[in-house]
């Protein structure tokens, strides 16, 4: 085991770290994706390594609400609404994030890492079917929003149910 591996090491930026971080795990896996998708995943990297941005506040404190009643109350959400979008994009969202986060801790688990990845396939996918449907231009919209900021870009996500975040370390102001 490495340093690194052994240590916890202060970082400056932890959005610069995470980018940096992915980017050297695409290169070892021989991987490329989109700039969008790479933006995506280490804004969320960020996100949720504040805890409560994954976590729930409950009477017995901060609870990872199940997937599957995420999954309820999207299902219970009108079709093709903000609300419905948010409840696809937040299942998604934990389920990627647990899935490639914590896989090692899925050997000795009941519910294994396939629920998770099955459970957030299918929340993005359900979301890109609806946004699809006459919503085309929702990831223009977003890497408009990601390189300038815009009020107007970010105001428009969320009347189309997307819920851009701002990671750390981003400087937009809405």
């Amino acid at each position: 085991m490495g340093d690194a591996a052994r240590h916890v090491l202060p970082v400056a930026n932890l959005r610069e770290f995470f980018r940096d971080t992915l980017h050297g795990a695409l290169v070892r896996q021989h991987l490329a994706v989109e700039d969008q998708t790479e933006h995506y995943v280490v804004n969320l990297l960020t996100l949720f390594a504040r805890s409560e941005a994954l976590y729930e506040s409950t009477p017995e404190g901060l609870r990872l609400k199940p997937l599957a009643a995420m999954l309820c109350e999207a299902l219970e959400a009108a079709p093709g609404t903000a609300e419905r979008h948010r409840y696809l994009q937040r299942l998604g969202d934990v389920s990627l994030f647990i899935a490639g986060f914590f896989a090692h801790g899925f050997a000795t688990r009941l519910i294994d890492i396939d629920y998770h990845i099955a459970m957030g396939g299918c929340a993005y996918g359900a979301l890109a079917q609806s946004t699809a449907r006459g919503r085309g231009r929702v990831l223009r919209l977003y890497e408009i929003w990601l390189k300038t900021g815009s009020a107007r870009s970010y105001a428009r996500l969320k009347r189309l149910g997307v819920d851009p975040t701002t990671a750390a370390g981003t400087a937009f102001t809405h």
